[in-house]
């Protein structure tokens, strides 16, 4: 097997700095080029029955590298076989000053803790760890062993130098090997220790890639808001944008029901939603509108297929400027925390950060793009749980008998007064409701 470059896996090593340089004019990247259609023709498994599906341009490139890890998360439509050319180590030139073009236009573009900044990053780990994993095992430990000397410098670098990685957790300290403050990731140990080190270095090389590329991002981002971004960088970004939102927006179809995102509708809440909403007493408060108004109003509001698509997401993944979340959601959310008795927030402060971590973003004031992450978005409260904990607000109606979350109850009512509308419901589809 040939001997694979380091700029294959490392847009960072000093080569890919030198070929980015080399590389010329932004106006060319949206020209096609021979060289790039004839390394894809001849990548082995590559099809080629869809030319849409070929990129001819580094700017084809660039989406197409984007569009390989949202169909790959996706996992319905993903076809792996019209991808093949990114895991051909004789793209690397190109892959390379695609790199920098995309971090250049999301960054230009995008907050660098956005949902483009996140998902390109995601997307560069990924390539990086099936890049890896493609390669021959002894061909593979050289290339590691060359990028660790490339980035730490050493096999054997000081714990510090992975402080940044440890800070973003992405990596844990008892993951490592150390000795002396020094981290092992040699190949010196034997056996079972010689197994662990291995499993430490392939998965380091992606975390410090990522590292990096987080850094850049920032770096980009500072640099626009002092020198305007060369309007190709902004029509790619603009792209990039509206595929990733694509992604996430299309309505899900679920068998003959579909369940989109939409304005929320009172009417279709459950009981126990609007008699949080008309507020609750001491007591039952916190648990009412923190554990289950919250949950219910954010995944109502943005993401009401979550028990039917099983993909868990962030807020900014169908509210990228939280604009909704904070205008439409929280509004009503702190409204309810008003109406209670005494009012939520009167006594219990507190409250309003442990609303904002429920929705994924740490225990702040209010949400915001920098700090998601740092918690998880919780889904609404069973209708279990809140017969045992907020029995004051669950007053079943004959829907209720059916349902178990009031996020289903929510879908369902919003599907019968559809079909209602449009002229009858005799034959509503049932579905699975156990949720």
């Amino acid at each position: 097997m040939a001997m694979v470059s380091t700029v294959f896996i490392n847009p960072f090593s000093q080569e890919a700095k030198e070929l980015v340089k080399a590389s010329g004019d932004l106006d060319r990247i949206m020209e096609e080029d021979a060289r790039l259609l004839n390394i894809i023709e001849y990548t082995r498994g590559q099809r080629l029955d869809d030319d849409s599906r070929i990129p001819g341009s580094l700017w084809e490139f660039a989406i197409k590298r984007i569009e390989w890890y949202l169909e790959k998360k996706g996992y319905q439509r993903y076809q792996p076989g019209y991808y093949r050319f990114l895991f051909n180590p004789q793209i690397a030139e190109f892959d390379v000053i695609t790199f920098y073009v995309l971090a250049q236009a999301i960054g230009a573009k995008f907050n660098p803790n956005s949902r483009e900044s996140r998902i390109f990053m995601e997307s560069e780990a990924e390539i990086v760890k099936e890049r890896l994993l493609r390669i021959e095992s002894r061909e593979r430990e050289r290339v590691i062993s060359k990028i660790l000397r490339e980035m730490l410098d050493s096999e054997t670098p000081h714990w510090t130098q992975l402080e940044k990685l440890l800070e973003n957790r992405r990596i844990k300290l008892t993951e490592l090997i150390l000795k002396d403050g020094e981290v092992i990731l040699d190949k010196s140990a034997t056996g079972r220790t010689q197994q662990v080190i291995n499993a430490i270095r392939e998965k380091i090389i992606p975390a410090l890639i990522v590292q990096e590329t987080q850094e850049y991002l920032y770096k980009v981002h500072e640099m626009a808001a002092k020198i305007e971004p060369h309007p190709i960088l902004t029509r790619l970004a603009e792209k990039i944008r509206e595929r990733i939102s694509r992604e996430f927006f299309i309505p899900k179809k679920t068998g003959a029901r579909t369940i989109k995102a939409s304005k929320l509708d009172f009417d279709a809440f459950p009981p126990c939603i609007k008699n949080t909403i008309k507020g609750v007493r001491a007591g039952n408060r916190n648990d009412a509108i923190v554990l289950l108004l919250t949950g219910f109003l954010s995944y109502a509001r943005l993401y009401p297929s979550v028990f039917k698509d099983r993909k868990p997401h962030k807020v900014s993944d169908f509210d990228p400027t939280l604009n909704i979340t904070l205008n439409e959601i929280l509004p009503m959310i702190y409204e309810a925390a008003d109406n209670c008795e005494p009012p939520l927030f009167q006594d219990d402060p507190q409250e309003k950060l442990n609303i904002t971590a429920k929705l994924g973003f740490g225990l702040h004031e209010t949400p915001s793009l920098e700090n998601e992450g740092e918690t998880k978005w919780y889904t609404p409260m069973s209708c279990e749980k809140i017969k045992i904990h907020l029995p004051v607000v669950c007053k079943p109606d004959s829907l209720c008998e059916k349902i178990q979350n009031p996020l289903t109850y929510y879908n369902r009512k919003r599907w019968q007064k559809k079909r209602k509308n449009e002229g009858g419901d005799k034959d509503i589809p049932r579905g699975n409701t156990r949720r």
